[in-house]
């Protein structure tokens, strides 16, 4: 079955005559010269949506990618946070003496050993937050992990690096380093 024009199916039908189908072959002709002797841009309403369509979905999606990496990011810094500190921490083995420290506005209490004490008076070691658990690492990784997030450092004390005042009267007294406060 030969496929035939809406125009020839019209006129069989008797809905057309050939005189105007013949009068808008003319016409059709007519405008299409005139476009092209004129040069005249003719705008079509739907190539032009559908540009705009595709630059405002490229910018969508330009968009959902750039949160999509900042999730990923945050997710690797993440990682590798925890990694930091389970490869750093230190063993509390024999920690038998309570440290007390300021985890925010609440006071929490770990045990270590007298060697981890010390080193934690002085800002060798910092304690990190992993999940619900306290963790001592050495104060160098605390640095890494601080300079990533922030939210897992819970206590750090900063080395003492200022000499004693010339009219400190107790100067010549040394604090404990076993007082407990």
């Amino acid at each position: 079955m030969a496929k035939s024009s809406l125009q020839d199916q019209l006129l069989k039908a008797g809905l057309a005559s050939k005189d105007k189908v013949r009068d808008l072959q003319r016409e059709q002709q007519k405008s299409k010269k005139m476009a092209r002797k004129h040069k005249l841009d003719q705008v079509d309403e739907a190539k032009v949506a559908a540009e705009k369509a595709l630059r405002e979905k490229a910018e969508r999606d330009r968009k959902l990618n750039l949160e999509q990496k900042a999730k990923a990011d945050e997710k690797a810094a993440q990682a590798q946070i925890k990694q930091l500190i389970e490869m750093n921490r230190l063993e509390r083995d024999g920690a038998d003496i309570p440290y007390n420290f300021t985890d925010g506005s609440k006071i929490k209490k770990l045990y270590v050993n007298r060697m981890m004490q010390t080193q934690l008076s002085k800002g060798l070691l910092a304690i990190v937050r992993l999940g619900e658990h306290y963790e001592v690492i050495p104060a160098v990784v605390a640095e890494k992990i601080q300079a990533r997030d922030e939210s897992y450092l819970a206590f750090r004390n900063e080395p003492d690096k200022s000499a004693p005042a010339e009219d400190d009267p107790y100067a010549d007294y040394q604090v404990p380093d076993d007082l407990m406060w």
